[in-house]
């Protein structure tokens, strides 16, 4: 099985041992990336006398959670060669599952994760299956579930939230704390450390890459393409619904119309975070880092009074250069 190794693992695997100066000189994108999170620190430290604080930079954890886990998701479906736009309405949908399971089923916390990460799973099992079974593209699939998803939250709720009672459910989603960190983040760094484990040293992980990189060889060389890209989804799905019940804890309700557009923010973060667009290549950490960076500078800019149109566009052509830089 021919297999593709992430631009970290492949560094850290070459023969000879260069140096992590030497990789920067040379431009290598992991440590470009981490060198541009710490100017920027330092460029919004001098800026804002704001920015940096604990309680601020808790505050940018808990902002990035949403993105940050279902990017981890975004991270296998990207390196498969394939897209997944439906991420925000799949939330959306799979927030108004879990609340009104919990209104009309049982006010149980266990009932409304049951019902949420299976809404969010089975999107992504429609996604995959259409993608792979029927080889329509991801992109124009997912922009029909993008659509259909959110017009059924819409249409269920008749476009009112549905409020959420359960303390329980709030304290592990929500509001609850360990050590003083909050819940969402503490959910973030899981899913971070399982998606690095399972995209990194798991026979399914490397499925992924040899699916992206080479379709052709890994066909040849065993690998279920269809059953590997299917799963990417059904795990971006799941990792929708689970953002979905940390956002509905937070806010004591589910909506249907939240987090509109939400996935440019999902994929800016795989691609600025080293996942190519054309398959093949990326990893988990530079996903995590790549969040933290778009939402560093959201808060960065919001400190600074830049008007939210100018933020769209700084966001853009961050966007745009970070693709740019994939094709080098």
């Amino acid at each position: 099985m021919t297999e593709t190794q992430s631009p970290a693992k492949a560094a850290v695997n070459q023969p000879g041992g260069r140096s992590a100066l030497r990789h920067l000189l040379q431009g290598e994108r992991p440590y470009m990336l981490y060198v541009a999170f710490a100017i920027m620190l330092i460029v919004f430290s001098l800026a804002s006398p704001w920015f940096l604080s604990i309680d601020n930079f808790l505050n940018i954890g808990r902002q990035t959670t949403l993105v940050s886990i279902i990017a981890v998701g975004m991270t296998f479906v990207i390196i498969s060669r394939q897209i997944d736009l439906s991420v925000a309405s799949t939330l959306a949908l799979s927030g108004m599952s879990a609340s009104l399971a919990m209104a009309f089923v049982a006010n149980n916390w266990v009932v409304g994760a049951v019902a949420g990460l299976g809404t969010g799973a089975l999107i992504g099992l429609i996604n995959g299956v259409l993608t792979t079974r029927l080889e329509i593209p991801s992109f124009l699939v997912t922009l029909g579930t993008l659509s259909g998803a959110r017009g059924l939250a819409l249409m269920v709720t008749n476009t009112k939230p549905v409020i959420i009672t359960n303390e329980y459910y709030f304290a592990i989603f929500g509001e609850g704390s360990v050590l003083g960190i909050p819940a969402p983040i503490l959910w973030t760094l899981g899913v971070t450390v399982a998606g690095i484990l399972l995209l990194h040293y798991s026979v399914y992980g490397r499925r992924v890459y040899a699916a992206g990189g080479n379709p052709t060889a890994a066909l040849y060389s065993g690998v279920h393409i269809k059953q590997v890209t299917t799963l990417a989804f059904v795990l971006t799905g799941t990792l929708a619904g689970l953002a979905s019940l940390i956002l509905s804890a937070r806010s004591h309700a589910a909506r249907p119309d939240v987090v509109q557009g939400m996935e440019l923010d999902v994929i800016a973060s795989v691609i600025l975070g080293g996942c190519s667009l054309f398959g093949g290549r990326g990893f988990v950490l530079g996903t995590l880092l790549g969040s933290l960076i778009i939402g560093t500078l959201n808060n960065g800019l919001v400190l600074l009074g830049v008007s939210s149109s100018l933020q769209l566009v700084i966001k853009g052509a961050i966007i745009v250069a970070a693709v740019a830089f994939t094709r080098r």
